[in-house]
């Protein structure tokens, strides 16, 4: 990757691994931006949902569409209850997972043309595997690691942080292999992968750097 050109660092992670810290203190220290939760709230914004609804329903392993409908207050009694008019009123937008995933490849490519950029997640790796200055990272870290980090930051049980890591982990792959046909934890879609445990987000972000430079 040439720092020097237009270019886009997606960053894969595990919950609890610190993979979204690493992206942000990367993109500090590149001088670009970062894109993360911003892109669920791209999302919000066109289907007039919850971020927290989209993210519920993302990852699940069968078609969520109808929840999307319930959520945007569509009734049973539509002619096409498949369609819910965009928060602007104009012209309805088929609500399926496909479209959210186009949705959101449509956003980081915008994204992309425009700026340099550090990417978060978002099945990014597979959006760009074909941008010629593209870095794909992947961050990961053992379990205990991850509860541990998630319970102290959350102020939960480590019971309750092992739960929703489960949880997690289970939609994102959940939404990785439905639209890439690979699974996120295929090391051959990166060209950097990490083990964050025994390390600082600021070590991994700097190991990251000194690849590109």
């Amino acid at each position: 990757m040439n720092k020097n050109e237009k270019f886009v660092i997606t960053i894969n992670r595990e919950l609890g691994s610190g993979g979204r810290t690493i992206g942000e203190i990367l993109a500090h220290k590149l001088g670009v931006s970062f894109y993360d939760k911003a892109l669920i709230k791209a999302l919000e914004e066109k289907y007039n949902l919850t971020a927290e609804e989209i993210e519920k329903m993302r990852g699940r392993e069968i078609r969520w569409w109808e929840g999307l409908k319930r959520i945007a207050g569509i009734g049973e009694g539509m002619v096409d209850s498949s369609y819910c008019l965009t928060k602007y009123g104009k012209e309805p937008d088929v609500l399926t997972t496909e479209n959210v995933f186009k949705a959101e490849a449509e956003i980081l490519h915008e994204i992309a043309e425009e700026e340099s950029c550090v990417i978060a997640g978002r099945c990014g790796f597979f959006m760009f595997r074909n941008h010629p200055n593209h870095l794909s990272v992947l961050v990961h870290a053992p379990m205990a690691y991850r509860v541990a980090r998630v319970a102290a930051k959350k102020n939960i049980s480590e019971e309750e942080a092992r739960s929703i890591i489960e949880k997690v982990d289970k939609m994102r792959e959940n939404y990785v292999n439905r639209f890439t046909g690979t699974s996120r934890y295929e090391a051959r879609n990166y060209d950097l992968v990490f083990n964050a445990e025994g390390k600082t987000e600021e070590q991994i972000a700097n190991q990251i750097l000194m690849f590109i430079e």
